[in-house]
């Protein structure tokens, strides 16, 4: 017995232009992304508006459509893709905060605005965008449609893109002023707004002692936001060593996983009183103990619960931990008497985008918050199948992200 849903109300797929083409970033296989010449999208709903895309860039979970993790709900010749800015080019007739020429923020998850969690302001839990009767099956419920993903997440075309038709684009669109520049809008899309919805699941107040697992974009940026909240002192762990040394440039406290491969009796060795905030931001790839790669190899478990057992550990009684890096399915071995015990309160779930604005765009406009440092490396669209390669491999110059500028973002302001 599945839990009572409304029905899907948006058409994931666009559209296509009868005459008019555009470049796009394509999944045609594992570690397969291909640039090709496909149909321009048009109107497909009236609340749809169509945005000529100038700058994208690859998230970390974009790896798990590249490897192949989910390849079996993954459709050939998807357009890939959820981290855009760029200029609305036309918008439908149920569209009404927006107009054609607005440069606005495109956020990946696809809400209604209307269902009882939108209207909670819970808009990555949203009734009616995801027509997945897999996900609906294997959660008990249907979470909101996210660009760019796979049919169990909606199966909506994405923004890696000289076009892109955004769904609901009253919501899922972010008006942005044009002195701004792309990086800064950029790093709004997804990674910031991941990293905010992070420490507001954890709870991250002043004075507090976080843990963040990973120093990836978002790792980072959580343990950036953190500090711009009043923690006192972040931790920051990863294995990665550039990655490290930017966290430690940010005034992070790095924790090393190959130097301390048991990172939360490390940790409390140093902070006795353990963590207030634990947040999980590397997801369900992450291995650090040979139990987990095994049983992953036997495909005794899809997601390694190797970090999320060191956050359990580390943090303290009473704590607040939050699962940000993604996670789909089942772990063996899950220390749940630890979280009983202990009293520990644990949340995840992907970003409630449009809550947390207008107050992370005002952060940048009133600078005092500049995400665009996560972009260590500048690269043309066109290159995007070479990039995916360098980033699947922890190879991007810099470390972290890569700008990548369509032909509309090589002209000034599109």
């Amino acid at each position: 017995m599945m839990a009572e849903t409304q029905e899907p109300i948006s058409t994931p797929q666009y559209k296509p232009h009868p005459t008019e083409t555009m470049k796009a970033a394509l999944w045609m296989g594992r570690r397969q992304i291909e640039i090709a010449e496909v149909a321009k999208p048009s109107i497909t709903e009236p609340a749809d508006a169509i945005v000529r895309i100038t700058h994208t860039t690859i998230c970390g979970s974009d790896l798990y459509i590249y490897e192949g993790d989910l390849d079996r709900s993954m459709e050939k010749g998807r357009i890939v893709g959820h981290e855009a800015i760029g200029f609305v080019e036309k918008i439908g007739s149920a569209v009404n905060r927006l107009k054609v020429g607005d440069r606005v923020i495109i956020l990946p998850i696809i809400a209604c605005g209307h269902c009882r969690y939108c209207e909670n302001q819970q808009f990555a839990l949203c009734d009616t965008t995801n027509g997945s009767k897999e996900m609906e099956n294997k959660y008990g419920y249907r979470l909101s449609g996210i660009l760019g993903s796979s049919e169990l997440m909606g199966g909506y075309s994405g923004d890696q893109a000289e076009y892109c038709r955004v769904p609901n684009a009253d919501l899922t669109c972010i008006k942005a002023p044009n002195d701004i520049s792309p990086k800064k809008l950029l790093g709004l899309a997804d990674a910031t707004t991941s990293a905010w919805h992070g420490c507001e699941l954890a709870e991250v107040g002043k004075g507090d002692i976080v843990g963040v697992w990973g120093c990836g974009a978002v790792g980072l940026s959580i343990q950036r936001l953190a500090k711009l909240r009043g923690a006192s002192r972040v931790f920051a762990v990863d294995k990665d060593q550039t990655r490290l040394q930017i966290a430690k440039s940010f005034g992070m406290t790095p924790v090393d996983v190959v130097a301390h491969p048991n990172v939360s009796d490390y940790i409390l060795s140093i902070q006795p009183h353990g963590l207030d905030c634990g947040i999980e931001a590397s997801g369900f790839r992450s291995i650090n103990t040979p139990k987990h790669a095994a049983m992953r190899y036997m495909k005794a478990e899809s997601d390694s619960g190797d970090t999320v057992h060191a956050v359990l550990k580390a943090t303290r009684k009473g704590g607040h931990i939050a699962l940000i890096g993604d996670f789909f399915c089942g772990t063996n071995d899950f220390p749940i008497g630890m979280l009983m015990e202990k009293g520990i309160t644990v949340r995840g779930g992907q970003n409630f985008g449009p809550k947390y604005y207008p107050h992370l765009l005002n952060l940048v406009i009133e600078e005092k918050y500049d995400p665009s440092w996560m972009f260590t490396y500048d690269d043309e669209f066109e290159n995007i199948s070479e990039d995916y390669r360098l980033f699947a491999r922890h190879q991007i110059p810099g470390g972290l992200k890569v700008c990548l500028t369509t032909k509309y973002g090589r002209q000034k302001y599109g």
